[in-house]
C-alpha cells in the first residue's frame, strides 16, 4: 500500500511525503544546543582544546582533544557514577585520548551537562524545548539524571558495562559482530521496515554498549533526515523528533494512534515490540 501511494504520488506530481510525516518546524536545528547564539563555538574550539586536564592542548587538529572539544573536563576524568538505578557502575575515562566510546559519548556530555555550564537542563530534571500539552503546565519533568542536583544517579543503564543484547528475554532476534549490531531476524528486520533501527551504540570489547550518544544526536534538536542510506523503511524525508533523539519522536502530535515515541523506545527493548507480540501495527507517525 505504502509503495503504491508513493507511486500514485509520483504520477500526479504531489508531495509524496507529506501523507508520512510531520514537519519540524522553524528554527535552527542545533535547538537549545545554539546556547545563546554561540553554536558550534560553544563546544568546540575550532583549532584548540583542552587536554583533559585542564589546559589547552597544542593549536592544531593532531594533537588538540577529541572533536576539537572546548570544554574542560578537568573533575570528571576518572569519576565513578551509577546507572541503572545503581545497577551499573561507569568509571569515566581518565582522558580525553582514552579511546574508549564513553570519551565522545559520556565524558564530554558532562562535560557541560553535569550541572556546571547548564544548571537548568535535563541532567537537573528541566528541559528547554516546548512540552506537549497533556504535561500540563510544570516546568520540569522526570528525566535521566533526576531532580537531585548532586546526584549521578540515572535510572537508565549506560556505560561500558551497559550492553545492547540480540536475543534473550528483552532482545531482538538480531545478531552481533564485533559490537556491530544487525537486524536480520524475522521480527527485527520486519521492525526495521516499519520504523528503523536509528540507535548508535558504542563499541567496547567487542560488544555493543549505550553511551549518551546511542540515542541522542547533539547537533540536531528537533528534526531525523531518513535517506535511502537510513536503515529504516519509512519513506524518505525529513521527521520530527525531540530532545536530540536519533529517531522520528513526537509526543506532541495530536494524532492519539501515533506510536513515534513507543517505537523509539522499541528499538532497544524488543519485548514491548508490536512485532514480538503477534500485532501487525506498524509505524503511525
Amino acid at each position: 500500500m505504502r509503495r503504491s501511494v508513493q507511486l500514485l504520488c509520483m504520477v500526479v506530481g504531489i508531495p509524496c511525503l507529506a501523507w508520512a510525516q510531520m514537519s519540524p518546524g522553524a528554527g535552527d536545528a542545533l535547538g537549545a544546543h545554539l546556547i545563546g547564539g554561540r553554536g558550534c563555538s560553544a563546544c568546540h574550539a575550532g583549532h584548540t582544546g583542552f587536554d583533559g586536564n585542564g589546559r589547552n592542548a597544542a593549536d592544531d587538529s593532531s594533537s588538540a582533544a577529541t572533536a576539537l572539544w572546548g570544554q574542560d573536563v578537568n573533575g570528571l576524568n576518572g569519576k565513578t557514577i551509577a546507572t541503572g538505578g545503581g545497577q551499573y557502575t561507569e568509571v569515566l575515562p581518565t582522558s580525553m585520548s582514552a579511546g574508549t566510546p564513553d570519551v565522545e559519548g559520556v565524558l564530554i556530555c558532562l562535560s557541560c551537562h553535569d550541572g556546571n555550564y547548564a544548571p537548568s537542563a535535563m541532567f537537573k530534571n528541566k528541559v528547554y524545548e516546548t512540552l506537549p500539552a497533556t504535561y500540563g503546565h510544570q516546568n520540569t519533568i522526570p528525566t535521566l539524571f533526576g531532580s537531585r542536583q548532586s546526584s549521578y544517579l540515572r535510572q537508565h543503564p549506560m556505560g561500558l558495562n551497559a550492553r545492547v543484547r540480540c536475543g534473550g528475554a528483552g532482545g531482538w532476534d538480531c545478531t552481533e559482530s564485533n559490537g556491530e549490531i544487525s537486524m536480520n531476524g524475522p521480527m527485527a528486520s520486519r521492525f526495521v521496515r516499519n520504523y528503523g533501527f536509528f540507535v548508535a551504540p558504542g563499541v567496547f570489547n567487542h560488544t555493543s554498549v549505550v553511551v549518551c550518544t546511542t540515542c541522542h544526536d547533539p547537533h540536531s534538536m528537533r528534526a531525523v533526515n531518513i535517506n535511502s542510506q537510513s536503515n529504516s523503511g519509512l519513506p524518505r524525508g525529513t521527521y520530527v523528533t525531540m530532545f536530540f533523539l536519533r529517531a522520528p519522536y513526537n509526543p506532541n502530535n495530536t494524532n492519539p494512534n501515533s506510536n513515534t515515541t513507543a517505537q523509539f523506545c522499541r528499538q532497544c527493548h524488543a519485548d514491548k515490540s508490536n512485532e514480538m507480540n503477534g500485532s501487525t501495527a506498524g509505524t503511525v507517525i
